[in-house]
């Protein structure tokens, strides 16, 4: 390890750490073959005799960043470093470990048409250095098992965040006696197949927000009609793109963006992701509808920018065209309701295109069965979360028997940064236990108040 700066996903914020790669085989059935550079981050503790065991953090996506993840959250993590270590390795395929980036993949399904999907994935393909069959879930947990013996440390404290909870679940499963704890933040179940779920649950947490403006007067009174408003926006862009030229939220250079309702689903779905970005979608829609696309226009090109830098979409690729899109099955009677959701069917379409062609990786044979577990593991949702609702996390629960599932109140996608979440889990490691947690204060989360205009919520 050498003296170090990690940087976020945004490039800006920086972090103190120490740095070094870590060859592994490409290929584990082939320990000769070729070798993967993996980049590896410690935060050393506070402590001047740090645990045997370290916390190890595993970001979702699938494709983004662990090391990113670390400094994005640096604030809430930093805690966990008090008596232990915290290790970050980003997942093969992911940041700086032999990232598999798609450029061609990167736009290519916001509107939907199989010939521009299959080319771009082809021209994917091409252009990868690496065997995209060796960039899986399975080989990243046996990664980070050759890590933690590299390293010497007794046992990791996981944290794992959407995806990476897959990730995190299936090293418990493999690797039990070197897991002391587990923290699972926005849940996937080990048996589940994402996504055709995902715009049922984008619908559901969608008209959950426009439910909750309307219940509020204030928010009533800016907009009556949220839903319909958004309903005739989402029309009027299928029929008619909308055209303008505005200022890029990133650069601040002027750009001529075209507005589609693929454009719209999109920035609406990952605003809904975060609670103050949520508070944001009744007059980003009221806005376009009557007549100013500008804030939405905005939202959709810092959301876009984000994705573009954060998620190597090969990696992603990788991952879902192994282990979730060929056990979707028969979706014909789910059909009606996907096309009725403001997603539609297009994203399912899209990744059924891509894997056509996108070769199988490795996959272990119990990698989607239901997961038993004796440790200690701490589930996390949040109440609105658009992606993996609670009910998720409940059903990955069902095989812990030393575990416990906390919902925080008016949160969405992940949650370790809200309010005392981080004094919650920091405490759950230290003890690795879950039975004398003190969440009470979790009662004072909450939704953020809705934006009425350009300046925010009111008084």
């Amino acid at each position: 390890f050498d003296p170090c700066d990690i940087r976020g996903s945004d490039g800006q914020r920086v972090v103190e750490a120490e740095c070094a790669t870590f060859d592994v085989p490409a290929d584990p059935a082939d320990p000769d073959g070729d070798t993967l550079a993996l980049f590896v981050a410690r935060i050393p503790a506070l402590t001047p005799e740090p645990a045997a065991d370290a916390v190890t953090i595993i970001n979702g996506g699938p494709g983004a960043s662990s090391v990113s993840l670390y400094v994005n959250l640096e604030g809430a993590l930093s805690a966990l470093r008090r008596n232990r270590d915290v290790i970050v390795m980003d997942q093969r395929g992911t940041g700086r470990s032999a990232p598999l980036d798609c450029p061609a993949l990167d736009t290519a399904t916001y509107q939907f048409d199989p010939a521009t999907v299959r080319a771009a994935t082809r021209h994917c393909l091409d252009a990868l250095r690496h065997d995209p069959r060796l960039f899986t879930t399975s080989l990243a947990v046996e990664d980070l098992e050759r890590l933690r013996r590299q390293l010497g440390y007794r046992q990791w404290n996981l944290y794992g965040v959407s995806y990476g909870t897959r990730v995190a679940q299936h090293y418990l499963r493999r690797y039990p006696d070197a897991v002391r704890s587990v923290i699972l933040d926005g849940v996937v179940p080990p048996d589940l197949a994402l996504g055709p779920d995902v715009a049922l649950n984008a619908q559901t947490t969608l008209d959950g927000i426009l439910e909750r403006c309307g219940q509020a007067d204030y928010c009533a009174a800016a907009f009556p009609d949220p839903a319909g408003q958004f309903q005739r926006l989402r029309e009027r862009l299928r029929a008619s793109p909308v055209t303008l030229e505005t200022p890029d939220p990133v650069t601040g250079r002027s750009r001529e963006v075209t507005l589609s309702d693929s454009h719209l689903a999109m920035t609406v779905r990952l605003l809904s992701y975060a609670p103050e970005t949520a508070a944001l979608i009744p007059l980003v829609v009221h806005e376009a509808d009557t007549g100013n696309f500008t804030p939405l226009a905005g939202q959709a090109m810092r959301i876009e920018a984000q994705l573009q830098s954060a998620i190597s979409f090969g990696m992603h690729n990788s991952v879902v065209c192994t282990e979730d899109v060929p056990f979707y099955g028969d979706l014909t009677a789910l059909q009606p309701a996907l096309e009725a959701a403001y997603l539609g069917a297009d994203q399912v379409r899209a990744l059924e295109t891509i894997c056509g062609l996108w070769p199988r990786g490795v996959r272990h044979d119990d990698l989607a069965e239901p997961l038993r577990s004796d440790r200690p593991v701490l589930l996390l949702s949040g109440e609105f979360d658009p992606i993996t609702p609670p009910a998720y996390a409940e059903r990955a629960a069902a095989g812990l028997t030393r575990s416990r599932h906390l919902v925080a109140p008016g949160q969405g996608h992940g949650v370790i940064a809200r309010g005392c979440v981080p004094q919650i889990a920091e405490d759950f490691i230290e003890a690795a236990a879950v039975d004398d947690l003190d969440t009470a204060c979790l009662d004072r989360l909450a939704a953020d108040p809705f934006f009425v205009d350009l300046l925010g919520p009111p008084p």
